[in-house]
């Protein structure tokens, strides 16, 4: 886990490659009960208006956050964490799937001890997640 000692403002965390896939989403879906067609359905997609089957909302920020979970060392450090969603992931039906690239910087160091962390994910040089941030509690 991280140490309070060992962060600063600016740090730049590992940046993260993560891949989803049609079989992500059925996953996902199984997972969180969010069964809406956007997320299964090519032709009602296209009909509502989108690119096509689109990745969970919900999928996509959680996927971001490993960014920081990962540089902390613990899933419980993190004590806060929070998004608006920006635009859509459209998932191909193929084997490559939509990759999100995500980066993250620590912003600001607090007098509680915890570290504020800002995240960038985004899609085809697009951002796809805004204001998205944690809040971290690294070790003393």
């Amino acid at each position: 886990m991280i140490r309070a000692s060992e962060v600063s403002v600016g740090d730049e965390l590992p940046p993260l490659s993560v891949r989803i896939t049609r079989a992500d989403l059925v996953r996902y879906a199984g997972a969180s009960g969010d069964f809406n067609p956007i997320h299964w359905n090519e032709r009602f997609a296209r009909e509502v208006g989108l690119p096509g089957v689109i990745a969970h909302g919900m999928l996509t920020m959680g996927l971001a956050a490993r960014i920081v979970t990962e540089w902390a060392g613990d899933p419980g450090a993190v004590v806060q964490y929070g998004v608006r969603f920006g635009r859509p992931v459209p998932v191909p039906d193929d084997d490559k799937g939509a990759v999100i690239e995500v980066t993250a910087k620590v912003t600001k160091l607090l007098d509680d001890g915890t570290v504020k962390v800002n995240v960038t994910a985004s899609f085809e040089g697009k951002s796809v997640l805004g204001g998205a941030s944690a809040l971290v509690r690294p070790r003393p």
